[in-house]
């Protein structure tokens, strides 16, 4: 089998899935790896010291970069199939959409490649920039051999969007290297339950919604903590959080050698989301053995077994997430979930078995 892995964007978990994935099917018998990628990507150094045969295109870092690279769009299209013929892929598989994507994948169909995309998110996450969503989407669905969804809701979206398209199931894995998340224990807990809220800051990530559950929680569990580290405007989000008591807010990019660290140093992840495909973040601290609360929307509570890796709040409510949030930090329901974390943590971490389903999936008619 002979799979060409394509992903253009710079940083984030789209790079760190396409090195995990990469590192995991050169491992498997009988399959050949070729990598696209762009050559700005902060990860461009540990992709090609994979050895695998890669192309690193130029594209853009800038928002002036990515107009006047639309210029470039057709030569870059050329150049992506020649690639994948060049090296007889049997399947170019889209990591994760960039935003030229839409641009070129139409192309690969009418080359005769079998293209097939992870679909992150069927549906816009409400606050985010939702112009020409259909139409990218559509396009990419369009293009499509078959497509790969990372939760039940995506995957159930994207058959009732394309009733004709083979639609494949696969978990969302821990998308850091192994060697990052060996990452040293946990210190012990304190009397003083630590949380982390971490990812990027969009207005559906539930803030406002932690913000009105975190005086109910201190109220339950005096001196808790909570660090909201992640890039975008917390303040803007939820206006007067970083205001109390016990909340510290970090508006910042994190490198991904620096995620094992800061989620190791909590005793719990919260997600106050309001919606959901499925999160990352969930996956790495599963990784690290830290469970999670969770509201009941989307992916999620698919993700975060309830009761038995973390918790499911009763409803999207400041009450719920607090009554949740302080169940959870008992200091003997703590020790139980936190090893079921882990438990589920083993096999979110097991990129061999992530690549044979790939496989799998690229292998049907």
């Amino acid at each position: 089998m002979r799979i060409l892995l394509w992903y253009w964007g710079r940083r984030g978990a789209g790079g760190q899935m396409t090195l995990c994935l990469a590192e995991a099917l050169r491992r498997q018998p009988g399959v050949r790896v070729a990598l696209a990628i762009s050559a700005q990507a902060e990860l461009r150094a540990e992709l090609e010291a994979l050895a695998l045969p890669t192309d690193a295109v130029p594209t853009y870092a800038s928002a002036a970069g990515f107009l006047a690279g639309f210029a470039r769009l057709p030569g870059l299209g050329r150049r992506l199939r020649r690639q994948a013929q060049a090296f007889r892929a049997e399947a170019v598989v889209s990591v994760m959409t960039h935003l030229w994507t839409p641009l070129l994948a139409p192309g690969l169909k009418r080359a005769g490649l079998r293209y097939i995309p992870f679909v992150h998110d069927a549906l816009p996450h409400p606050g985010d920039p939702a112009w020409l969503w259909d139409w990218r989407l559509n396009r990419e669905l369009d293009a499509a051999a078959a497509a790969i969804a990372l939760s039940a809701p995506v995957a159930e979206a994207l058959r009732a969007r394309r009733p004709g398209l083979a639609v494949h199931r696969m978990a969302l894995g821990a998308h850091l290297p192994a060697a990052l998340l060996h990452a040293p224990a946990r210190a012990a807990s304190g009397a003083a339950p630590r949380f982390l809220l971490f990812g990027r800051l969009r207005a559906y990530k539930g803030l406002d919604l932690l913000r009105d559950a975190w005086p109910l929680l201190l109220a339950r569990c005096p001196g808790a903590t909570l660090r909201v580290v992640g890039e975008g405007d917390p303040e803007a989000l939820a206006p007067g959080l970083g205001a109390l008591p016990g909340v510290t807010l970090e508006p910042r990019w994190l490198a991904e050698a620096e995620i094992p660290a800061l989620l190791a140093a909590a005793d719990a992840l919260v997600l106050p989301y309001r919606e959901a495909s499925q999160s990352g973040v969930v996956a790495l601290a599963q990784a690290l053995g830290v469970p999670a609360v969770v509201t009941p929307v989307g992916g999620l509570a698919e993700q975060v077994r309830h009761g038995v890796d973390g918790l499911v709040a009763a409803a999207a409510t400041p009450a719920a997430l607090a009554d949740a949030m302080a169940a959870l930090a008992e200091p003997a329901e703590h020790a139980r979930l936190a090893q079921g974390a882990a438990e589920s943590g083993r096999a979110l971490s097991d990129w061999d078995a992530q690549a044979r389903a790939l496989l799998a999936i690229c292998a049907r008619p």
